[in-house]
């Protein structure tokens, strides 16, 4: 933390522009010594200069130098970014002259994690900056930048705040028996503390969920017997031949997968083998693989014959979907009608021509409100990556511990250390309390130069 760092803050290729960005106590002294401009060590902090790369007097590039002095910079430490021409040689060359004259190269992810240890942001919000470079999507966009502005963090804190004032009470009960004044923390009165504090980590998980989803796809099956057009679809929602389609049955022994983006939802598509008995080892296993999807989707499309009747296997594994989110896609709607679905929610039935690409915007429109209806996306506050999520579960997991010892009439004294657990696994989320392990290989996740 003490020794100046560089690296090139820029996707590397032919660009106009490239930035190598410099950060520590020797930032502004290291690009002096290879600064046309005299002006810039004295000039006051976050302006920009004019002026020339050189190297033993000969000029390198034409550059403009921004100078951004501690303690308000993204890394709180000094920032000069250098604005050169973009192109491999003479990014390259520039960022070789900061590390001869003193820098080193940073490590992936180590300004953020500067940024982090210096206190500028918590974890959250770094990883919200990560999220916030990978972003797909508006919707993930959104979430991103609701975490590096803190918005997530604060509600962290707000049920760390109500997990501390729990435990105050009960150690203030505990240390100061004496005073009268005291409000002694009963079963009652703690169950119901308790019960709080559960519901608030319930609705954020629920949305979190959401949340997942909107960041990193909605992970969606596309389900059926053979020769019901699986492929087809896949192919006409994607718009390009991924899926190779035949009459004969089997066809598909593997899922063939391709992603779609509807109204700012990122769907990716999973075409799977046809669901059927059969004696063929490798399709055998493309079937069971086929199955296993009802369970991991997020959501399912399942596709049935308008001209045939609806097979026992078909009606079982109509049940087994009813679980998740789905939609049924009568397809062959050309073909003279057989199929009966009176068991199925009219809201969840689409009906297409594959062959003739007729009602594909319909199924396009249903699959979104099916999402929208739930609420999904129209709060952004949420958890969103898989480390924070199982930290908020253990915490709510131990909550509901709590509140059983609370009904099996423990004393409210035992119960202090577990509540503290519950205040430190909330306060890893934010990066409060963390493990130095966790810290290196999380930053080590981000792009070099950020």
């Amino acid at each position: 933390m003490n020794d100046t760092i560089a690296a090139i803050s820029t996707a590397q290729g032919v660009g106009a522009i490239s930035i190598i960005r410099v950060s520590g106590p020797d930032a502004i002294t290291t690009v002096q010594k290879i600064f046309s401009n005299d002006a810039f060590l004295d000039a006051p902090s976050h302006t920009i200069h004019y002026g020339f790369i050189l190297e033993d007097g000969q000029k390198i590039d034409e550059v403009l130098v921004s100078i951004m002095r501690s303690p308000k910079t993204f890394t709180t430490e000094d920032i000069v970014e250098i604005n050169c021409h973009g192109g491999v040689a003479t990014t390259k060359k520039i960022l070789e002259l900061v590390l001869v004259h003193g820098a080193r190269l940073a490590e992936p992810g180590e300004f953020t994690k500067r940024a982090f240890l210096n206190g500028r942001i918590d974890l959250q919000q770094a990883e919200g900056v990560m999220d916030l470079i990978h972003a797909n999507t508006e919707n993930a966009r959104g979430l991103a930048m609701n975490q590096v502005c803190g918005d997530v963090s604060k509600k962290i804190r707000e049920l760390r705040e109500d997990t501390i004032a729990i435990l105050t009470q009960i150690e203030v009960n505990i240390d100061y028996p004496e005073y009268e004044e005291n409000v002694e923390m009963t079963h009652q009165m703690l169950r119901m503390k308790i019960i709080s504090l559960k519901k608030k980590m319930y609705d954020l998980l629920s949305k979190s969920e959401d949340g997942k989803v909107l960041k990193t796809g909605i992970k969606t099956a596309i389900l059926g017997l053979p020769n019901v057009g699986k492929s087809s679809l896949l192919n006409i929602l994607l718009n390009e031949e991924k899926a190779i389609v035949t009459d004969i049955e089997g066809t598909t022994r593997d899922t063939v997968e391709g992603s779609i983006l509807i109204n700012s939802l990122q769907f990716d598509m999973i075409d799977t083998a046809g669901i059927r008995q059969t004696n063929d080892l490798v399709e055998s296993l493309g079937v069971e693989k086929s199955k296993q999807f009802i369970d991991t989707a997020d959501f399912i499309l399942f596709l049935v014959n308008n001209n045939k009747c609806l097979t026992q296997e078909e009606i079982e594994l109509l049940e087994k979907i009813k679980q998740k989110k789905y939609l049924v896609i009568v397809n062959k709607m050309d073909l003279e009608p057989v199929l009966s679905l009176q068991e199925i929610d009219e809201n969840h039935i689409v009906r297409v021509s594959v062959k003739e690409q007729q009602g594909i915007e319909e199924l396009k429109k249903k699959m979104v409100d099916l999402f929208l209806e739930t609420g999904i996306g129209k709060d952004l506050t949420y958890l969103t990556n898989a480390r924070s999520i199982a930290l908020l579960k253990r915490a709510y997991e131990k909550v509901q511990d709590v509140e059983k010892q609370i009904d099996g009439k423990l004393p409210v004294d035992m119960l202090a250390m577990d509540i503290r657990e519950i205040w430190n696994d909330l306060g890893e989320i934010i990066g409060e309390t963390y493990e130095e392990e966790l810290i290196d290989e999380l930053f080590s996740r981000f792009c070099l130069g950020k």
